[in-house]
């Protein structure tokens, strides 16, 4: 039973999915917060790509 629990602690193979679990977790928020602020300017960039494919293919 001794050696079960002693193995059972030294186990981190499951300390590594946590881990990449959390950095992608983190990852989603930093850009989920990043496009956040830009929305605005985005918003410009691809309004002006579409009036300008609009024009080109009615011209």
């Amino acid at each position: 039973m001794k050696s079960l629990i002693t193995r059972f602690v030294k186990d981190e193979s499951g300390a590594t999915a946590i881990e990449y679990g959390l950095i992608a977790g983190l990852l989603s928020i930093a850009i989920i917060g990043i496009l956040g602020t830009m929305s605005g300017s985005l918003t410009s960039v691809f309004s002006s790509v579409s009036s300008a494919l609009t024009s080109a293919s009615s011209g």
